[in-house]
């Protein structure tokens, strides 16, 4: 079996990657963090997601961020969500995280269970 990697995308300051963080930590498993403060999720990689979860299931309608945005008033395109998303990650439900085709979104602890077991 190759040595599993997860991709976790998140921010520094949000609990929920520390959380995706510590649990493929605690499992030995390789781990390539994305900070999206520092890097941008590239738009095909958010694309990945949206394509398997659709684009409401990604962002986090009770965080402030999303509040402050407005998006719930305004009138915009997937496309002109995705734009907004990218530019402010705080959005998101994070972490983000991929391994191979195995994608989960938020806090999923039985997600990463089933990534690591399929993985």
């Amino acid at each position: 079996m190759s040595e599993l990697q997860v991709q976790v995308f998140g921010t520094r300051k949000s609990k929920e990657t520390r959380a995706a963080e510590r649990f493929f930590k605690e499992r030995k498993v390789k781990i390539h963090f994305v900070d999206l403060k520092e890097r941008p999720i590239a738009r095909g990689e958010l694309a990945r997601f949206v394509q398997k979860f659709g684009l409401n299931a990604l962002l986090d309608l009770n965080g402030k961020a999303y509040e402050r945005s407005n998006l719930a008033y305004l009138r915009t395109t997937e496309d002109g969500m995705i734009a907004k998303v990218i530019e402010e990650p705080d959005l998101l439900r994070l972490p983000l995280v991929r391994a191979g085709k195995h994608l989960t979104v938020g806090e999923d602890l039985d997600g990463w269970k089933a990534l690591l077991a399929g993985g």
